[in-house]
């Protein structure tokens, strides 16, 4: 099987922070993509000034591993005003995997996917926000409540006190993520039901999306709860299952695709649901450049139980989806097309 000539750079952050996209995950992908192209870099990108080199090497594309720099490093996570990769490569005419920066800054303030959502009549939990070290003041929501960050993906800031049970636990949980993750909160009414992350890629052939829901059933904790907590997710402990047909999977398909159309995402991401007390499906959240690891992660595990997508085949239509949107390498990317048809394990041509 020849190579294609594609210049390919996979884009991560030594910044625990900035970065979705772990060491290992980054190897594994660079396995991949090293088997079918000659050329595949991987730059770590931690400032404006790493982007300026990004830039200057000329990819045909960028596998994207994360989605901003800050504008001040001193401010990290904190700065307002980020340089979202998306709209710099944008500007550079460079193309990349995945959604663009409008769709990851929603992503990124759960808040603001959360009020997208409703805007667009889909179900979520009903919310306010608390700003770091201020009161929360009144709310309309009644007990329990669940609090997180903001802003953090992974789990973090997830933990046995995120289910809360009246003000003296609201405000301690508050407290703690004002000191120790220096975040704003989320307060949403709890949602006591099952869990679902439901992985959505495009079909290279129809252009259309599959949407493959997995359960996620986390270990229950000291207070009864079951909850994707940062460790249970770090340790990868949760069980997951199989989604059968039902009006049920209809209902968190039908609720992932439209909250993943309704936020602007491309190509693919993962959108997760939880049932409230009446069964009834509702957003929680999205993460548009999801876990990339073979044998880990839920997304990677959801094409595998769904659609029988092997890792490998999974990486690669990931990255066909990013060059079929570029048009400046497309011609380059007819002989990749080939062998992609040509190769058993990969599903669709491009």
């Amino acid at each position: 099987m020849s190579k294609s000539n594609m210049r390919i750079e996979i884009v991560r952050s030594s910044i625990v922070e900035l970065s979705s996209m772990g060491i290992a995950s980054c190897e594994g992908i660079r396995k991949v993509l090293t088997k079918h192209f000659k050329h595949v870099g991987v730059s770590t990108v931690n400032t404006r000034a790493d982007l300026d080199v990004l830039v200057a090497k000329r990819p045909d594309l960028v596998f994207l591993g994360m989605k901003y720099v800050p504008s001040n490093p001193a401010l990290g996570i904190h700065d307002p005003n980020k340089i979202w990769i998306g709209d710099y490569l944008d500007k550079h005419d460079i193309a990349y995997t995945g959604s663009g920066a409008q769709a990851h800054a929603l992503e990124l303030d759960k808040s603001l996917s959360k009020k997208r959502v409703l805007e667009c009549g889909l179900q979520t939990a009903q919310y306010f926000i608390v700003k770091q070290h201020q009161p929360h003041g009144q709310n309309n929501l009644q007990f329990p409540l669940f609090v997180k960050p903001i802003d953090r993906g992974g789990g973090l800031g997830i933990d046995e006190q995120s289910v809360v049970y009246d003000e003296p636990q609201l405000q301690a949980k508050l407290d703690s993520l004002s000191t120790q993750l220096r975040a704003d909160a989320l307060v949403e009414s709890y949602l006591p039901g099952r869990e679902f992350s439901v992985a959505i890629i495009k079909d290279l052939l129809t252009g259309q999306f599959d949407t493959m829901p997995l359960e996620l059933i986390a270990p229950l904790d000291s207070k009864g709860h079951r909850l994707l907590s940062d460790t249970v997710k770090a340790a990868d402990t949760e069980t997951f299952l199989p989604v059968e047909p039902s009006v049920l999977k209809e209902s968190i398909q039908r609720l992932a695709l439209r909250v993943f159309i309704s936020i602007g995402a491309q190509d693919y991401g993962r959108i997760d649901i939880r049932l409230d007390s009446n069964s009834t499906p509702q957003f929680l959240e999205a993460n548009l450049i999801p876990s990339l690891l073979n044998h880990y992660g839920n997304f990677p595990k959801a094409c595998l139980i769904n659609r029988g997508i092997r890792f490998e085949a999974m990486v690669l239509q990931i990255v066909a989806l990013g060059i079929r949107r570029s048009t400046a390498v497309l011609l380059q990317s007819l002989d990749f097309a080939v062998e992609f048809n040509e190769t058993e394990t990969l599903p669709h041509a491009l």
